[in-house]
């Protein structure tokens, strides 16, 4: 797939009267492709965006669908923030789509290799060009049979504490009807309702101060999940579980899932070759 861009700079995009922030050709490709196509899916809601600051900031949000980068971009976008997601890096090689997220800037991140830190090194140069870093602290869709977000990874926290930038906790619901978690069964029709909404930067000041030790990134991380849940909580309208959902204590409901699967297709794939083999 090629794509053609003009050699010369581009006037800059502007959403409703409010001018995106710097993005690459590439970018500008993709907003104009995927826009058109979540409005065609989604009636939206967006609220909070007086809460997005000018400088550069980390955005977080929960994680019920794998639609929830494109939702959560769509968002950031109409608020004049071309954000930069931190990435599997699996998804940086398959074809086409690796060459789009890298002409886009997004952020590979190699987890558990001796390039574990190039994310960070990214992620805070980015910052310090005043460019918004988009993550969903739980690493993963939540385990959480009620889609509540579960405990969060330490890395945002370890960002958030180095940089010192806004982190802007963004809650979001309704990704999940067009693109169930787990499974391929896409609903784009009818259009589903999508709500995002950015709430005050979570305070974090009085952990500012020196190398941050696990403690101190637990309890980052902890505040950080508060607000989404909270945030959560009022999109939905119910309360949230009194403890989030932690996989080394309640176990990975996924994993077990996915154990079975595997034992019930090697299961035929046994019944297969014995039938196979009794008909020589």
């Amino acid at each position: 797939m090629s794509v053609a861009c003009t050699s010369g700079p581009e006037p800059p995009t502007t959403i409703g009267g409010v001018q995106v922030r710097k993005q690459s050709g590439i970018y500008r490709f993709l907003a104009r492709v995927l826009r058109p196509t979540m409005r065609a899916m989604t009636t939206r809601t967006w609220r909070g965006g007086e809460h997005l600051p000018d400088g550069g900031f980390l955005a977080v949000g929960n994680h019920v669908s794998n639609l929830d980068p494109l939702t959560f971009a769509h968002y950031l976008y109409d608020q004049g923030a071309a954000p930069k997601f931190l990435a599997k890096s699996s998804l940086f090689e398959v074809p086409v789509l690796g060459a789009l997220l890298r002409g886009a800037d997004q952020i590979p991140v190699y987890r558990g290799t001796a390039r574990a830190a190039d994310a960070l090194v990214a992620a805070e140069a980015a910052l310090a060009q005043g460019e918004c870093v988009a993550v969903f602290p739980e690493g993963t869709l939540t385990r959480d049979p009620a889609m509540w977000p579960m405990t969060g990874k330490t890395g945002v926290a370890r960002l958030a504490l180095r940089t010192r930038v806004p982190v802007i906790p963004i809650a979001q619901w309704g990704a999940h009807f067009v693109l169930p978690p787990y499974t391929s069964r896409f609903r784009p029709f009818p259009r589903k309702p999508v709500t995002v909404v950015a709430g005050p930067p979570v305070d974090l000041d009085d952990l500012y101060g020196g190398e941050p030790d696990q403690q101190t990134l637990q309890e980052a991380t902890r505040r950080i999940m508060a607000a989404l849940t909270g945030q959560l909580a009022d999109i939905r309208g119910e309360a949230p579980p009194a403890r989030a959902y932690d996989v080394r204590r309640d176990g990975d409901p996924r994993a077990t899932a996915d154990g079975a699967r595997a034992a019930r297709r090697a299961g035929r794939r046994g019944r297969l070759a014995r039938l196979r083999g009794g008909r020589r």
